[in-house]
């Protein structure tokens, strides 16, 4: 079977789209939407960084298996985006411009797939991982638009502040993969003063943002939460935080810190995803 061109797949998708949007969503699947289309941003820096570990030779096989189902739920997720998705709580996409957005995503995943099938098949070169430094964030970047537009477009089904702070709550997701990636790029020798100076930019955000989630941030629109529950989910992550911190602060990539970064990065991930998955919630 041949697989079909970007625009091809854009056509397709604005149809199916179209068609599915007789019902416009409800304020849960709104929140959703928000959240799975954050995530998305999560999983290619998680991608990113399970390609790195296995450059480095940490925990190969394993990392290879994380991989491959980082890798087919970035894909599942996209496409269950635009034309619905019922497994994942998706309805279809109602608006186009937001549709064509996430064809540009997929266009770049076209291209990094690639890479992610090297992975895979254990075929890595300093000059791939290069390439890997160069893609990763357009993906990114990309996704991210995806996600903003969501959450304006979500602003009028539930409250903007909860939308935005969805928003953030799943970005931070993303900069536990993203702080992790920095790391394994210096470990790799990928332009490590270019990545120390990101990786002092991420460890700051995380911090701020995780502070403006529990207490409140004007700058970042974020009004800080009152459920005690949240809070003290949201506890759970700072104290998690406050042991991965000084790895990355120090930029430390001896064997011993990267073992430590290996099960902080996903520990911190889980609890920070309970989050937003609570966050989510409360738009119900």
């Amino acid at each position: 079977m041949k697989r079909r061109t970007p625009l091809q797949w854009l056509a397709m998708l604005l149809v199916l789209a179209l068609a599915g949007a007789a019902q416009a969503a409800t304020k849960h699947e709104t929140a959703v939407q928000i959240n799975l289309a954050g995530k998305q941003r999560m999983l290619t820096q998680k991608m990113t960084k399970e390609m790195l570990f296995i450059a480095r030779g940490i925990d190969v096989q394993s990392n290879q298996a994380a991989l491959k189902k980082t890798a087919m739920l970035f894909e599942t997720t996209l496409d269950g985006l635009v034309v619905g998705n019922p497994q994942l709580g998706l309805p279809p996409t109602e608006d186009p411009a937001i549709v064509q957005q996430l064809a540009k995503v997929k266009s770049l995943w076209a291209d990094y797939k690639k890479y992610v099938d090297a992975a895979l098949a254990g075929n890595m070169t300093h000059a791939m991982l290069e390439d890997i430094e160069r893609l990763n964030m357009p993906l990114l970047k990309e996704m991210n638009k995806a996600v903003q537009m969501y959450a304006k477009a979500g602003g009028s089904k539930i409250s903007p502040a909860l939308a935005n702070t969805i928003n953030l709550a799943g970005k931070q997701r993303m900069l536990t993969q993203k702080m992790t990636k920095e790391l394994l790029f210096i470990a790799n020798g990928v332009h490590p003063e270019k990545n120390k100076a990101e990786l002092q930019k991420t460890v700051a955000l995380f911090d701020r943002t995780l502070k403006g989630l529990m207490h409140g941030d004007k700058e970042l629109g974020l009004p800080g939460t009152k459920d005690p529950k949240i809070l003290a989910q949201l506890q759970e992550v700072q104290k998690l935080w406050q042991q991965y911190k000084p790895i990355l602060d120090k930029a430390d990539v001896s064997d011993a810190a990267l073992e430590q970064a290996a099960k902080l990065n996903l520990l911190l991930l889980h609890e920070m995803n309970k989050a937003v998955k609570m966050f989510e919630e409360s738009a119900s």
